[in-house]
């Protein structure tokens, strides 16, 4: 029989063998921000997104801050970004003293296409080159899109309205590590290397962990050579200590690394277990009236980091908050979708052009457990609780 332990929403899956590697930083003294496993980590995660090279940094929050920065964003222009992701995601446009545009999602929760192309033709106007928002006089200069829970945005239509306007484009792949588009134009391409600049993250919650962490890629490599020079503080004599501008303290340390360099070896598997550990609820799921579980894309290999349910109190008995604290009793964990930006307090002055969809995945969405060490009779324990927490609806005639 199970016993009450709780069944956490995503937690990381470390195996001993990378003992062997943290027990090289220490006896080496390489603990911090140089070493062998920094080299290697890069190496081996541009091999395996398919670029000829990556630069490691403290996080995927300091990654977008480097992609903005070296994007010559800054005070006076504007971004397009999604209301619909984690606040990591907007806080570096403000950072620059640039402002955000808020977007909304489609079906996919990734950022609605289809707005941001009318947007773009009503609300803006194009000249010389530059894009004017119409109601602030303002230019915006670049798009960041988040591949939302690891589900490929449509990258094809994004990058014919980046070539129509001549936007720079950032793609937030924090969760996307190992989603890629199978069929199109980009078919064989990973997330994070259509734009301009693709960043992901290593947080602890990721499909693969440092501990923190982060990378950034992008196939002009004079981008990268300026985001590995802001990164180590703009130092370009390391022996005389030469600042030529201001830089940051950016680097990934040798030991988030060696976590790294070993985690990228078992990033196939966990991205096999993701997609089983799916279907299985999947197949549950469908047949509780009242739940949706939301799909990935069919065209692309998604990585299927976190799943989504949403909740119908019409047709379920109970609204997604109810649902939501008897999970938690019930030693399930799980969460309910981020808070919309557009509605935070540090962004209410700023425009959001015509949010609908995402209202309505706010109110209703649950994401359920879904860690790649997730066992099948785990998954179970959420399916029953899922099933034993409907309520008969009575309906009249």
């Amino acid at each position: 029989m199970r016993d009450s332990r709780m069944i956490p929403l995503s937690v990381p899956n470390l195996s001993m063998d990378i003992l062997d590697n943290i027990k090289e930083t220490i006896e080496t003294g390489w603990v911090s921000t140089g070493g062998r496993f920094i080299k290697e980590f890069e190496e081996k995660l541009a091999e395996y997104v398919g670029v000829k090279r990556a630069v490691s940094c403290q996080s995927g929050t300091a990654g977008l801050h480097l992609a903005l920065r070296v994007l010559d964003i800054g005070e006076g222009d504007e971004v397009i970004v999604p209301t619909l992701t984690f606040i990591a995601t907007v806080n570096p446009v403000k950072y620059l003293n640039a402002e955000p545009i808020f977007m909304d999602c489609d079906d996919t929760l990734n950022m609605d296409m289809n707005k941001l192309e009318e947007f773009l033709e009503n609300q803006c106007t194009y000249a010389d080159g530059k894009v004017v928002n119409k109601k602030t006089g303002k230019q915006i200069k670049a798009i960041i899109l988040v591949h939302v829970f690891g589900n490929p945005v449509d990258m094809e239509k994004l990058m014919t309205i980046k070539e129509k306007y001549n936007l720079r484009i950032i793609e937030d792949s924090a969760e996307a590590l190992g989603s890629y588009y199978l069929e199109g134009k980009y078919a064989g391409k990973h997330c994070g290397t259509i734009g301009d600049i693709g960043v992901y993250s290593f947080n602890a919650n990721k499909i693969i962990t440092t501990g923190g962490g982060g990378m950034v890629v992008s196939n002009h490599q004079e981008l990268l050579d300026e985001i590995e020079f802001l990164s180590v503080q703009a130092k370009t004599d390391s022996l005389h200590f030469i600042h030529d501008d201001i830089g940051y303290n950016y680097r990934m340390t040798n030991i988030q690394a060696a976590y790294g360099s070993a985690q990228i070896d078992r990033l196939e598997g966990f991205v096999e277990t993701k997609i089983r550990n799916y279907n299985l609820y999947k197949e549950e799921i469908e047949g509780i009236e009242g739940l949706t579980l939301l799909h990935f894309r069919e065209d692309t290999r998604a990585n299927h980091w976190f799943y989504s349910v949403m909740v119908d109190k019409e047709r379920y008995g109970i609204d997604r908050d109810e649902l939501l604290r008897r999970l938690i009793d019930s030693n399930i964990q799980t969460r309910p979708l981020w808070r919309l930006i557009h509605k935070q307090k540090p962004y209410l002055d700023n425009e959001s052009y015509r949010i609908e969809k995402a209202l309505i995945f706010e109110e209703n969405l649950i994401n359920i457990p879904c860690s790649t060490n997730l066992e099948v009779e785990d998954i179970e324990v959420v399916i029953e609780a899922l099933k034993g927490n409907k309520k008969t609806v009575m309906r009249g005639d």
